[in-house]
């Protein structure tokens, strides 16, 4: 691939939109082309997909079938979107990806680990970021932030696990994933951001993604 992949993690109200399109701006202030894409619903199928995973008429959805759904949502994002504009030189900004997957199902309703990761290989054909960015706080102020869909419906202690699961995977894979504190000004929490796609930047530039 001669892109570059980031994706932005964090619980629902952390906001990764946000830093998303601040980002993108500012990526493309320096002549790269940028895409911003999110999960679910980054594809025109994954929209359809993302209505089942997100209605409230869809409490009785299992955790099994909800990983799936996800996994379905997101191998036709890559097809349809990532790889492609990653082949043609572009930096590419997911909000949520693979791990959005493994902190909500695994340490949010306790699916295993290796097989959950064993399925997002799957559907990801193994295209792993070049760098994820967890904006972390504190789920009660999240919650505050973000309401209606099932997902946040669940409640406060599935958001203290899944955060705790977000946690626990940048530790487990340090060089990929590096944990931005989400408090403060959105230009705040930026400059928290930049710090590290700056580093990416150094490691790997990328001529063939500018303009």
């Amino acid at each position: 691939m001669n892109g570059m992949f980031i994706t932005l993690e964090g619980i629902d109200g952390t906001g990764k939109s946000t830093q998303a399109a601040l980002l993108a701006e500012r990526l493309s202030l320096l002549g790269y082309h940028v895409v911003t894409t999110r999960e679910p619903g980054g594809t025109g199928i994954g929209s359809q997909i993302a209505r089942i995973l997100l209605s409230q008429e869809n409490r009785a959805l299992c955790p099994k079938a909800e990983m799936l759904l996800f996994a379905a949502d997101r191998a036709q994002h890559v097809q349809e979107l990532i790889k492609p504009m990653l082949e043609k030189g572009h930096v590419v900004i997911s909000s949520r990806y693979l791990d959005s997957t493994l902190a909500y199902q695994c340490w949010g309703h306790g699916l295993p680990l290796e097989e959950v990761e064993s399925v997002m290989l799957v559907a990801t054909e193994k295209l792993m970021p070049d760098l994820t960015i967890v904006l972390d706080l504190d789920p009660e102020i999240t919650l505050k932030r973000v309401k209606g869909d099932r997902l946040e419906s669940e409640g406060l202690e599935l958001l203290r696990r899944v955060r705790q699961g977000y946690l626990a995977l940048a530790a487990r894979y340090p060089e990929r994933i590096k944990v931005v504190p989400a408090n403060g000004k959105p230009e705040e929490v930026l400059e928290r951001i930049w710090h590290w796609v700056l580093r990416l930047i150094e490691k790997r530039p990328f001529p063939e993604g500018r303009r």
